[in-house]
């Protein structure tokens, strides 16, 4: 079988190396270069917590690569298991990680629930009013930078194609499949897998299928290097989008941190995003409420990037329900670095096979259809 990839972030990349390991003959089509567009703007953040109820089937499947990413891609991706907690500040936000934690549990995952010693004992300087807190001891963080590149390069080894800086002109679905014209020559396969991210609604509308997508860019940032503390991700429950922090220390000392701030509108020509310092100064509040110490602390780099955001937060996944050997994977409204190995590896299975033991139902692009 040969396929076509278009898009060489995280989803790409890992579907065109689990394609290729299950013996499909794969060119993955990137217009800039692998990995630069939402991938790299990434937090890195590999989280369960909190996810849509759905998603926690792929997201567990994800986790699984993720622990098995060095040895298979034979390379570090820095990822680490240090745990994720949630910090709660009110009785609204405790309500609702109790409710989640109930509703989580049959789907197969445990949150153990942190009083404020427990806090104090275990993660000292973090979210000292703190009334309450969720812990994951199982998720963690990932680098960015390193595991789109990873996958591209194993894949590449494996003998697919990687074809980089290549602005697609004309896609064409033809009776033996599809017709694929961009800068760098014309490419055939029997089926196409659009993992173009906050492009992806353009491929899918070539083909009759329109979907409610964004292109937005979070508001990210980075700290100067510290002494290494801070072992968990950290985010927060809380109702107010005001609040809505996160943070994580890298093992080189910079606190990264994003969160609590409007996530700009992004032109998908040329798709760039840029960080609005006027968002700065409420974000940083925002962290100090769990990181305090941070208000002492230099700020070195801001940074954006262009991400899709579909209007009901779920990805778009599977087949396409209006064209034969067409497949999407986008649309992961600024939550899919946990899931990219998951759905690299879903989006292989699906292709090759006809089926997928991960449940991907609920992330069809018919549901933007029923009911019209």
């Amino acid at each position: 079988m040969d396929v076509i990839v278009l898009g060489g972030g995280l989803m790409g990349t890992a579907s065109a190396y689990f394609l290729a390991r299950r013996g499909a003959r794969v060119t993955l089509i990137e217009r800039n270069r692998i990995g630069a567009g939402a991938t790299v703007a990434s937090f890195g953040n590999i989280r369960r917590t909190g996810r849509h109820l759905s998603q926690l089937p792929l997201a567990h499947r994800s986790l699984r690569l993720w622990s098995e990413a060095q040895k298979m891609l034979g390379r570090d991706v820095e990822f680490r298991a240090t745990g994720h907690i949630r910090l709660i500040f009110d009785e609204g936000g405790l309500a609702d990680m109790r409710a989640y934690a109930e509703a989580a549990r049959p789907w197969g995952l445990e949150l153990e629930e942190l009083c404020p010693r427990e806090i104090r004992v275990r993660f000292p300087g973090l979210g000292p009013e703190a009334i309450a807190a969720s812990f994951s001891p199982h998720d963690g963080s990932g680098n960015p930078r390193l595991i789109a590149p990873a996958f591209a390069e194993s894949a590449r080894k494996l003998g697919a194609e990687i074809i980089e800086e290549a602005e697609v002109e004309k896609i064409k679905h033809t009776d033996s499949g599809f017709l694929v014209t961009c800068s760098k020559g014309a490419f055939a396969a029997e089926c196409l897998l659009n993992a173009a991210g906050a492009w992806g609604a353009r491929i899918a509308a070539l083909f009759g299928e329109q979907v409610p997508l964004d292109a937005r860019g979070p508001q990210m940032g980075v700290t100067e290097p510290l002494p290494h503390r801070i072992l968990p991700v950290v985010g927060i429950w809380t109702r107010d989008k005001e609040y809505g922090a996160y943070l994580r220390q890298v093992e080189r000392g910079n606190i990264v941190f994003g969160g609590a701030a409007e996530r700009v509108r992004v032109d998908l020509d040329p798709g760039y995003a840029k960080a609005d310092p006027a968002c700065l100064p409420a974000q940083l509040r925002a962290v100090a409420r769990l990181l305090p110490a941070i208000a002492q602390v230099a700020i070195i780099r801001t940074w954006s990037g262009c991400e899709g955001y579909m209007r009901d937060m779920l990805p778009v996944m599977g087949r396409s329900a209006t064209t034969p050997g067409l497949f999407h994977a986008f649309g992961f409204s600024g939550h899919g670095f946990q899931l990219g190995p998951g759905v690299g590896d879903a989006m292989a299975e699906l292709i090759t096979t006809g089926r997928c033991e991960t449940p991907l139902e609920d992330f069809g692009i018919g549901r933007f259809n029923r009911g019209a």
